[in-house]
């Protein structure tokens, strides 16, 4: 074993080298290899007991020393105009005096402005460091988002998160002219001293119940961060593009993004090619190329600690919130077109029927052909291709396209659980307010990006199954036997068969969804298939994906908005050796806890989006109180019935008092309401006519009357006619909180 460093030699190595100071960046100085790495760490540990070095975001540097590239405060001007600055980086108590040396073209400056600077020591008696402008960024205090409330002094905020009783005062001169009830966003100015803390308003939102509130709402509600922390920040500023050094060049293979057309972030890549091996006739080798996020987001690092509390980007129609900071998920870490971009990628060789043959796996560096969106390739292959799609499609398109049906062969063969539910998409306008609503078509584009993610998520996990690594799988187990025999109970309502006593297949699920495919139970059938699925989560052990009908599956395709894929990729890393940034010690320690924290933030995600869909639907149809709407029963509870209507998709509630004079028994296993003097049954997928009798944007509640139900007669509702009798204001209220219960 190579001599050991003395530790004064360690600790100049750290001075003279503030760039190269991580374990490894010392290790590798000194020719340290094997065990000796141990000691190396026993060492860097002594001093730092010492207080002769300090550790930070996985690097050491001298005590009280500041790192070459810092985030500074901007402080007022001297006497002589100078300005100077404070650092931000965390552990420096007394903040050493920088001056701040401009040069020609850099933006004005003045204090309180937020800077990443590089830095030289000069030890000056006027100044230790010389700063020179890398960049100036926003300032990033405290937001809050609340009700305006006006008084003499200016006014107060009222903020809307639950269990929330702190206001903000805001002075006069601080308001942006907000009106009394006003939602508006604000941030925190000033050092709190005495009395309420004091914001400034940033942005008028308008009435709390417009749809340019929604997402805002929704947010804070359900605590989804959303502001980056300062360490974050900075090492997203610090992050660079990625050379070719240790990594395999795929910039000859004409990979190619397709994604929707408003995407910021592109984190896959995708190719197929016609396989030359006469062993594998018919056969592709299809490569999925995926930012290499893990080379920027190490183990343990203030961007690693953030992702894995996100869990997961958060999507609304009007904004995203990103896992990750806008440096690195819209650019360094998106594969945009003719640049080139450190990725994962998998290369994987399937057969004329579909069925995968090989993979390996390499960490590389590529450049996208193209970045296409669906439409656009698929108004390609049916034969309007346009100026950036025409020289692609013979050479790329149609060898994809030709891949996708050999998988779909497979596909077929599998047999995955085949759900024919529509998605609903809202547009905005430029003011917010919602244009239209619509179900988003399901082109084969998107269909053939599905198929190929899915393969490579299934490569990904036999690949770390093989090189007995750790990992997170995407779990989905079957359903329990309780929801089955309800389900069995709906399908024999509607003179169908579910298959019993034997073991549950995705395929017997398939059986009864075609048994009802084009019947006026259609609807019904898949609704209730729905409901008796389980929801999917993550997990260190494997207890397989039952809605896929595949064994071993982990989520490896996103890793720019899911922290799962994150941990995969490190996985993979560490599984080949590809780097220091691979799966580490801690992480595997911590896996399950994990597992637990992104399966949480997955579902607060999803009802978050959920709740600011209702809003934006509430507050499309307000407008149309008291319209007529055919729609479907999708959800029967003991106080009543939840239309879905079938223009929009919006969920609407029709009270149990509002369903006629008679009783109406609840059954929840055949999820149906019976009335006790007609026998009119009323359950699941059966068509209805309603009227909207009241939309409320600010909860996403719609109150609906029931006015015919397909094939049967109503008993009226009110005493004196037949229709549903509008409630005193004390009764409506009672029925929105039976929504608010509800969400």
């Amino acid at each position: 074993m190579k001599t050991l460093p003395s530790k004064d030699q360690i600790r100049q190595w750290i001075t003279d080298n503030p760039g190269l100071s991580a374990k490894r960046d010392i290790a590798k100085a000194f020719g340290i290899k094997g065990d000796g790495r141990i000691e190396l760490k026993r060492l860097l540990r002594e001093l730092e007991g010492e207080g002769v070095v300090e550790k930070t975001m996985r690097r050491f540097r001298e005590a009280g020393t500041l790192p070459p590239v810092s985030i500074l405060q901007v402080l007022p001007p001297d006497s002589g105009g100078d300005l100077y600055a404070k650092p931000l980086e965390e552990g420096i108590e007394d903040a050493p005096r920088i001056l701040i040396i401009p040069k020609k073209g850099d933006p004005a400056l003045g204090a309180g402005d937020r800077i990443l600077a590089r830095l030289a020591k000069v030890d000056l008696d006027d100044y230790v460091y010389e700063a020179r402008l890398i960049r100036k960024l926003g300032s990033n205090p405290a937001k809050v988002l609340g009700v305006f409330r006006v008084n003499a002094e200016g006014g107060r905020i009222q903020p809307i998160e639950k269990g929330s009783d702190k206001e903000w005062r805001v002075s006069s001169d601080m308001t942006m002219g907000a009106k009394e009830g006003e939602l508006v966003e604000a941030e925190a100015v000033g050092t709190r001293r005495m009395g309420l803390p004091q914001a400034r308003v940033l942005a008028r939102l308008g009435d709390p119940s417009g749809p340019r509130a929604a997402s805002l709402i929704a947010i804070h509600q359900h605590g989804i961060p959303d502001q980056f922390p300062d360490a974050v920040i900075l090492e997203a500023d610090r992050a660079e593009p990625v050379g070719l050094k240790g990594r395999e060049d795929l910039r000859g293979l004409p990979l190619l993004t397709i994604d929707p057309i408003d995407a910021r972030d592109r984190d896959d890549a995708v190719l197929a090619e016609l396989d030359p091996d006469p062993g594998n006739p018919g056969g592709f080798i299809l490569w999925v190329a995926i930012a290499d996020v893990a080379h920027y987001v190490t183990p343990g690092s203030a961007l690693d600690r953030e992702a894995r509390r996100r869990g997961n980007s958060t999507y609304f129609p009007d904004r995203v919130v990103p896992m990750l900071p806008d440096i690195l998920s819209g650019d360094l870490c998106s594969l945009h077109e003719g640049v080139d971009r450190a990725c994962l990628a998998v290369r994987m060789v399937i057969d004329a029927e579909g069925h995968k043959r090989s993979h390996r796996f390499v960490r590389g560096l590529m450049r996208s052909a193209a970045s296409l969106h669906y439409a656009q390739v698929q108004a390609a292959i049916d034969g309007a291709p346009d100026d950036v799609t025409g020289p692609l499609l013979e050479p790329v398109l149609r060898p994809l396209y030709a891949a996708y049906a050999a998988l779909t062969r497979a596909r077929q063969a599998r047999q995955p659980l085949d759900l024919d539910l529509p998605e609903r998409q809202i547009v905005l306008d430029d003011t917010g307010k919602v244009a239209s609503v619509a179900f988003k078509d399901r082109l084969d584009a998107h269909k053939l990006i599905e198929e190929f993610m899915v393969l490579a998520n299934v490569a990904a996990a036999e690949e770390l199954i093989r090189l007995k690594r750790p990992l997170l799988f995407r779990v989905h187990e079957e359903p329990s036997p309780l929801k089955l025999d309800a389900l069995r109970e709906v399908a024999e309502g509607a003179g169908m068969t579910l298959a019993k006593g034997q073991v549950l297949k995705t395929q017997h699920l398939n059986r009864l969804l075609s048994q009802a495919e084009g019947t006026e139970f259609d609807e019904l059938i898949n609704l209730s298939t729905l409901r008796s699925m389980t929801q999917a989560y993550y997990h260190p052990e494997n207890f397989g994906h039952f809605g896929l009908a595949l064994r071993n599956y982990a989520h490896f395709t996103s890793p720019i908005r899911r922290y799962s894929d994150l941990i995969v990729h490190r996985a993979l890393i560490a599984g080949h050796g590809w780097g220091a940034d691979g799966l580490s010690a801690w992480d595997v320690e911590n896996l399950e806890e994990t597992a637990k924290l992104i399966s949480e933030a997955e579902r607060r995600s999803m009802a978050a989006e959920r709740d600011t869909t209702d809003r934006y639907l509430a507050a499309y149809l307000a407008e149309r109180v008291g319209a007529e709407f055919a729609g479907r029963i999708s959800g029967v509870q003991r106080f009543g019935l939840f239309v879905r209507l079938d223009e929009t998709g919006a969920d609407g509630l029709i009270p149990i008092r509002a369903l006629g004079r008679e009783f109406f028994h609840y059954d929840e296993g055949s999820q149906t309401l019976t009335g006790s003097e007609t026998g009119l049954t009323l359950g699941i997928g059966q068509k209805v006519m309603v009227r909207l009798a009241e939309a409320v944007p600010v909860t996403g509640g719609l109150i609906l009357e029931l006015l015919s139900v397909e094939g049967a007669t109503l008993k009226p509702a009110g005493r004196k006619s037949g229709k549903y009798q509008p409630r005193k204001p004390a009764q409506a209220a009672a029925k929105r909180r039976v929504v608010r219960r509800r969400k």
